[in-house]
């Protein structure tokens, strides 16, 4: 895999903020030393959030987010604020970039209470301070001219200082695994399948088994129980797309391990235990209860598409009630979910650790269990239980 290759979900987010005319913008072209965003002294310039992804040493692969003025007026400036804000729950470290003339006032207080909020880890980046000192002081400030490009580099130093990344499992699976275990990956080739590829927790889960020193055979789910048969040597564990759930648990033989993908991204995204314990709400619906289905990306959506389709459907079928389903999707996530009696999330492989740990922690605050694709679909099939053996806390509590 190439740098321009790194997801965007695996990359460390900044974000820069402020209000309108701090520089913002000048600042993302000087640490990035491109001209990423446009820069004027007319106040305003940047509208919605700009996102680049690229290589920024000492860091590494980032996403660097540049966004419009907290302080922005009127209907219009209000919605650029409120994209602002949705930024956050996408950004691993914040620069609150401050104008060396006018320090700090109610916006800059204002945007440092909601990355406290969010436990953002931030820096002040006072700006303009060739034209004059700055009025602010603290650790956590970086004195810079993004006209000159004093203290530039000093900047991204104290930016690399804070680059650690926020708290997800080391690994997708090949912490679990052994030097030679097999491991069997199902991968249905249907109508919902990309053309020519596979989808990004498929090829990660790949390499992390490789790197594991572990073998991977990849098989269609028609051809589980043959490959099965054919192998030289019994399979550490099976992997499947869960909508195959059904198919790959009939196929394969007690005694070999079985999860799904969507289980495993949830592990790595650090919210598995939640997701467990979250299935168990399934039961408890009643007809008329409210159920928000949520991926986090955008797709084509085809007619038997899993998010508006199956799931809804397997919902029905499992509980034989007339359940009332919302979708969002990409970087939709409703703030409030108090009129919601379950979230059931996709597994999140485009969203970063902070975005899924926001989310799960949204449903939490309000007492609304969450969930995912995986775990509900093992839920509803009746093999949770099993999928999970590979994960002996989770297991035992089953």
């Amino acid at each position: 895999m190439g740098l321009n290759d790194i997801p965007s979900s695996e990359r460390l987010h900044i974000g820069f903020f402020g209000r309108r005319n701090a520089g913002k913008s000048s600042i993302v072209n000087a640490v990035t030393n491109q001209g990423l965003s446009l820069v004027s002294d007319v106040a305003g310039t940047t509208t919605d959030p700009v996102y680049k992804a690229m290589e920024l040493l000492p860091l590494g692969p980032v996403v660097i987010i540049d966004t419009a003025g907290f302080d922005d007026e009127g209907e219009l400036g209000q919605m650029r604020v409120q994209s602002t804000r949705k930024a956050l729950n996408r950004t691993d470290i914040a620069v609150l970039v401050t104008d060396a003339q006018v320090g700090i006032g109610q916006w800059e207080r204002e945007l440092v209470e909601l990355f406290e909020k969010k436990q953002i880890p931030f820096l002040i980046a006072v700006n303009k301070t060739d034209i004059v000192s700055g009025k602010v002081q603290g650790e956590n400030c970086a004195y810079v001219s993004a006209k000159t490009g004093d203290g530039i580099e000093e900047l991204k130093e104290k930016l690399g200082a804070l680059a650690d990344k926020p708290g997800r499992a080391a690994r997708i699976i090949g912490d679990k695994l052994e030097r030679n275990d097999l491991v069997v990956l199902v991968v249905p080739i249907d109508e919902s399948a990309p053309k020519g590829r596979l989808i990004l927790p498929q090829q990660q889960t790949i390499r992390d088994i490789l790197d594991a020193d572990a073998c991977a055979v990849v098989v269609k789910d028609t051809e589980l129980g043959d490959t099965l048969k054919t192998l030289g040597k019994k399979p550490r564990l099976v992997i499947t797309d869960s909508q195959a759930f059904a198919s790959a648990n009939r196929q394969t033989p007690p005694g070999i391990m079985l999860t799904s993908f969507s289980i495993l991204m949830a592990r790595y995204k650090g919210f598995l235990d939640t997701a467990v314990e979250g299935a168990a709400a399934i039961d408890r619906l009643k007809s008329g209860d409210r159920v928000l289905i949520s991926e986090g990306c955008t797709h084509h959506r085809q007619c038997g598409d899993i998010g508006t389709v199956k799931i809804p459907g397997w919902l029905k079928k499992h509980t034989g009630m007339e359940i009332d389903i919302s979708t969002t999707s990409g970087r939709e996530f409703p703030d409030d979910l108090s009129q919601y009696s379950l979230v059931i999330h996709c597994g999140g492989c485009m969203l970063t650790p902070r975005e899924m740990s926001l989310r799960m922690k949204c449903a939490s605050d309000q007492d609304v269990p969450f969930t995912n694709y995986g775990v509900a679909i093992a839920h509803m099939t009746g093999i949770l239980k099993r999928s999970v053996e590979i994960f002996p806390h989770l297991y035992n509590k089953l």
